[in-house]
């Protein structure tokens, strides 16, 4: 037996998800120097320790603000240049555009300057585009469109990093662009009257981890600077900034970017601001998507979030904008409900896409073929709007990078990819750009967009082998464990306790518990494919659990055919179901006992 297989926490080498478990190892001289200065908690000090944070950055980690970890705005490059020109703009009261993305850092950039202008006393007209019928980012047929309209100052958030065409044409007509991106570059920066994007090569802020709406609240900080400098706030009200965060908190989250640094900030004091029930909007969405309780990143990420995805994917994508920025308790109860339908519109198509790309996959695994180190499905006339969680699914059941095409009547391809730790899927798309192997795309290191022809995708396959070669994507997953914990134990409290080293999400994942040898009792399904249970411990504790369909189908098979003890892995969560304060686990992993 090999000292890895030695190592696996609770003896379990492939689980019923086929995912080799082991529990995190920790510096005890570290956890010890943590409890002695801190006086928290064993399981606490574990969970520092393991997140790399020393007795000397605790406290700051455990209570990030945001005026201990906001930078300069001027450190970013062309953010003085930009700042300079919409200062103006407000003071002059030019007409100005906003031209966003249809997801939900694209909604939140868009709202976050949409509110700022209102506070200003100013008016911004914004641009979604239709995602089916323009696709991703800048148009000409859009720019053209807001220049006939009057507008000649115009600000791109979420995108427009990789529009080198369609800014040429509109400097060429007039138009002046600002662009605050966050998206990778490639073949070369685009011409256009400002680019703030702290992933330009030239950029040392150092925030190349922020989401776009990060990168637009700097600009906003930036620009609230200039204002009062210049006076302009002299007989008025400034604009408090604090006040915008519960949107900066959201599409934060939803984009999934590392929550580390000044993102820790913007979502724990964009949650307390949520809290408050500022933003009509956001609670007319939580009260639709049935959020209870204490929101965290959670309710934001999968409740919050898909609805306001669902506008784009499959609905108007404007809604989701006018939802954040209405003023009006009507408007924002009809806009909430008409994206909840758009979300239950969006479950359907993706489940019938999903089918139809995982049956192309499993066709070719019968035939005998070995799966290659990347997936590549497309498919003629599947939805667009749905590709990206496609994507998603097959990412986690293949592990590996994986990209769902949808192509048109014409040939053309709109497709989305979805990538593992290990492969930077946004550099791999920028460096088909550069070889013009496809015609566009771009991305992060976990997600990215492609538009192609058919007649492309031999090319793009080759590279993508050529890239990837033979990674070693076949052996079992690696799941960390941060505890090991009884039903018993696993209570409120200890929840409550674990909550000071979130926010969680991409970068500082949610604390992943084993409960040893438990039996599943009162198993039932629920929904569609949900398996709700109970599970007991010896010592007689018993803790409410809930498999999602999203859960692998082999996990949600063994706890309902089990009749021994078996290992549960998963997390912890707030249960305030009509106003109770208890926990329930949700369940990720399993293995018999």
């Amino acid at each position: 037996m090999s000292d890895e297989t030695d190592r696996a926490a609770l003896g379990v080498s492939r689980s019923a998800a086929g995912q080799f478990w082991l529990m995190q190892e920790n510096d005890d001289r570290q956890v010890l120097a943590l409890s002695q200065r801190l006086g928290l908690p064993d399981l606490l000090c574990r969970m520092l320790a393991s997140r790399g944070i020393d007795a000397a950055h605790a406290e700051a980690y455990l209570d990030p603000k945001l005026r201990d970890l906001l930078i300069d705005p001027s450190l970013m490059t062309d953010m003085d240049k930009a700042t300079a020109r919409l200062a103006k703009a407000i003071i002059e009261d030019e007409p100005i555009a906003v031209f966003g993305d249809y997801d939900v850092d694209g909604a939140t950039s868009s709202s976050l300057l949409i509110r700022y202008w209102r506070a200003c006393g100013r008016d911004m007209q914004f641009y979604i585009p239709d995602r089916t019928k323009e696709g991703y980012g800048p148009n000409d047929a859009a720019f053209q469109k807001l220049h006939d309209d009057g507008y000649k100052l115009l600000i791109t958030v979420d995108c427009g990093t990789m529009a080198h065409d369609v800014l040429a044409n509109a400097k060429a007509r007039g138009q002046e662009v600002i662009v605050a991106d966050h998206h990778q570059t490639g073949g070369g920066l685009p011409d256009c009257f400002a680019l703030i994007n702290p992933r330009r090569a030239d950029d040392e802020s150092g925030l190349g981890h922020l989401a776009a709406v990060g990168v637009t609240f700097m600009v906003l900080v930036g620009l609230n600077r200039r204002l009062r400098q210049q006076g302009f706030f002299a007989g008025r009200d400034e604009p408090d900034l604090t006040h915008l965060l519960d949107l900066v908190a959201l599409g934060t989250v939803c984009d999934v970017v590392p929550l580390e640094g000044v993102n820790r900030a913007f979502v724990r004091q964009g949650l307390s601001i949520m809290q408050q029930g500022r933003n009509l909007g956001v609670q007319a969405l939580g009260k639709v998507a049935r959020a209870e309780g204490v929101w965290g990143t959670y309710q934001l990420g999968f409740q919050l979030g898909p609805r306001v995805n669902a506008g784009g994917r499959v609905g108007q994508a404007e809604i989701g904008t006018r939802l954040l920025i209405t003023e009006s308790s009507d408007e924002a109860t009809g806009f909430a409900a008409r994206l909840d339908d758009f979300n239950t519109q969006r479950r359907s198509i993706e489940s019938d896409v999903q089918d139809a790309a995982m049956r192309k996959v499993e066709k070719m695994l019968e035939t005998g073929n070995a799966l290659p180190p990347y997936i590549l499905q497309g498919g003629d006339g599947w939805h667009a709007g749905v590709i990206g969680i496609v994507a998603g699914r097959l990412k986690d059941k293949y592990n590996r990078p994986c990209f769902v095409i949808a192509f048109d009547d014409t040939g053309l391809g709109k497709g989305s990819a979805r990538s593992v730790s290990s492969v930077d899927v946004g550099k791999l798309v920028a460096g088909a750009v550069d070889e013009k192997l496809i015609e566009g795309g771009g991305g992060h290191a976990m997600a990215a967009g492609v538009t192609l022809h058919r007649d492309q995708l031999p090319g793009f396959e080759a590279y993508l082998g050529e890239a990837l070669g033979t990674m070693a994507l076949d052996a079992p997953r690696r799941l960390r464990l941060d505890a090991s914990l009884t039903p018993q134990a696993a209570n409120r409290e200890l929840w409550e306790m674990m909550q000071q080293v979130g926010p969680f999400g991409a970068g500082n994942p949610e604390p992943r518990i084993v409960l040893p040898a438990v039996k599943v009792v009162n198993q039932s399904v629920v929904g569609d494919g949900h398996v709700r249970c109970v599970l007991a411990g010896e010592g007689g504790g018993r803790l409410k659990a809930m498999a999602f369909a999203s859960v692998p189908e082999e996990v949600r098979m063994l706890l309902q055919m089990t009749r021994g003890p078996v290992h549960i892995a998963g997390f912890l969560r707030a249960d305030d179901w009509n106003g109770r304060r208890d926990v329930q686990f949700m369940v990720h992993d399993a293995a018999p006992a």
